[in-house]
């Protein structure tokens, strides 16, 4: 029995849905199935019922779910201990970090410093969406996740702490109708617009929506794409237009250029709507947070406030 199958195992066990389970732990759901069946053969018996429509614990999956936690705890306690004793000398740092970093906090010099301070902890960055992210923190898949979530939008049980937001913003192709605009509500879009938005369960995808829902408009037409960037550009090729934080055309966060200006072709306007605004938390689990994670928050403190002392 491993470790990581009793990970898996949970994932399933809360999701009741293999599709979920394989998403929140980032690995494909045939090798999630390969494993969950070799863990039902090293215990003796199946541990899920499955159909064409539901997966649910059989009598030894409902005895094993308390024993598989209760383990990875003790396992990752036991970790965290080792850790803090070797000084942060060697380690690991699972860190979730989502594509639009809102505001001034610059996470790349964030990470620098923390290899600089730590060089013997290695990491692994995942790339995914805030709510898939968030679930893997809960989980234990990570270990911290830098999401675009509200708080009531969060697993139950996990803290989170407030990096920086920044207003969300229309991208039009130079053309548009209303490129000359500065600001824009956005039930003033054409009702046949395109919409380039961002991928289902991520933050600024969530957070476009309810800026739509204010406005008392539908978003329109749907062209989904999985990259920030290639929104932004998309737009400017009047493909669509897109709503993207500030912080992706401006910025140290900027996903384009030198972070000081649009690709040709695009016009960036200002929302009328003072609520629409794009918020970046980090989240944890303080009840399981490894030495090397809580090192993390230290120097992501130090950057929110330098005139602290780390």
């Amino acid at each position: 029995m491993e470790l990581r199958h009793l990970r898996y195992f949970l994932a399933v066990a809360e999701t009741r849905n293999f599709t979920r389970a394989a998403a929140r732990c980032f690995v494909a759901q045939s090798a999630l199935s390969q494993q969950i069946a070799r863990l039902e053969k090293d215990v003796g018996s199946e541990l899920f019922s499955r159909t064409s429509r539901s997966v649910r614990l059989t009598a030894a999956g409902d005895l094993l779910v308390p024993l598989a936690r209760r383990i990875l705890t003790d396992v990752d306690h036991a970790q965290e201990e080792l850790d803090a004793l070797g000084g942060l000398r060697r380690g690991r740092l699972r860190l979730g970090l989502v594509q639009t970093l809102a505001g001034p906090l610059d996470m790349v010099e964030v990470m620098a410093e923390y290899h600089a301070r730590h060089p013997g902890i290695d990491y692994h960055i995942v790339n995914a969406t805030s709510t898939d992210m968030a679930a893997a923190v809960a989980s234990g898949g990570l270990d911290l996740a830098v999401v675009g979530l509200r708080p009531q939008q969060l697993p139950e049980g996990l803290d989170h702490r407030v990096l920086g937001s920044d207003p969300l913003v229309v991208i039009v192709p130079a053309d548009h109708g209303l490129a000359d605009r500065e600001a824009v509500d956005l039930a003033e879009l054409p009702a046949t617009h395109q919409l380039i938005q961002f991928a289902r369960g991520s933050g600024l995808r969530r957070q476009v929506e309810e800026a739509f829902a204010r406005a008392g408009v539908e978003p329109g037409r749907n062209f989904e794409v999985a990259q920030v960037h290639s929104m932004i550009r998309l737009a400017a090729r009047g493909v669509g237009v897109t709503v993207v934080p500030r912080s992706s055309v401006q910025g140290p966060n900027a996903l384009l250029g030198s972070g000081t200006g649009l690709p040709h072709g695009a016009r960036m306007l200002a929302l009328a709507d003072s609520a629409a605004v794009h918020r970046i938390s980090v989240v944890y689990d303080s009840k399981r947070l490894s030495s090397a994670a809580a090192a993390f928050l230290e120097v992501v403190d130090h950057h929110l406030r330098p005139d602290q002392s780390v």
